[in-house]
């Protein structure tokens, strides 16, 4: 009797940048930090800043039952801010660190905004939409790709999440 191949699950090809770099890491802490905000006030403990240029235009953190908001998302937050900063929707010289993979939203803001550099911290297995559970960062069919560059402090990232949940059950 013939065994029947399997297939193997593979994460889809993501345009990776160069590797993780001290800067990286730096911008990572001050999203840590934003994330450290949310935990403070009660909100799942996500954070994000974008920087343009070597600089930081914008932070977020999410602030969903803080202002009654489902997209209100650090990702969400930071773009906003980071738009309003440099006075334009395409963010095309930016890059954004967030704490965790990107949702499908928030994957989906990134491209609409044109961001050139995603770095993010841990993976998210339940939504992550960089390549978690769906790919809509560089998603074959989309004409922008986005570099991408994950695991950047993911163990302090994962950890944070992990207090905030345990402390709610």
């Amino acid at each position: 009797m013939a065994r029947r191949k399997t297939a193997v699950h593979q994460r889809p090809e993501t345009k990776r940048s160069r590797p993780n770099t001290p800067s990286d890491e730096l911008w990572m802490e001050d999203a840590l930090r934003c994330a450290q905000r949310a935990l403070e006030a009660g909100e799942v403990p996500v954070g994000a800043v974008v920087v343009c240029q070597g600089r930081i235009v914008s932070r977020g953190w999410n602030r969903n039952i803080t202002d009654s908001d489902p997209t209100a998302h650090a990702e969400i937050v930071a773009l906003r801010q980071a738009g309003a900063t440099v006075g334009n929707h395409r963010l095309g010289d930016c890059e954004l660190f967030a704490t965790i993979e990107p949702c499908s939203m928030c994957a989906g803001a990134l491209v609409h905004a044109r961001i050139k550099r995603l770095v993010y911290g841990a993976d998210d297995p339940k939504a992550g939409a960089v390549h978690s559970v769906m790919q809509v960062l560089n998603h074959p069919q989309l004409n922008h790709k986005i570099e991408v560059q994950g695991g950047v402090l993911a163990g302090r990232s994962a950890e944070l999440l992990q207090v905030f949940f345990r402390n709610r059950r």
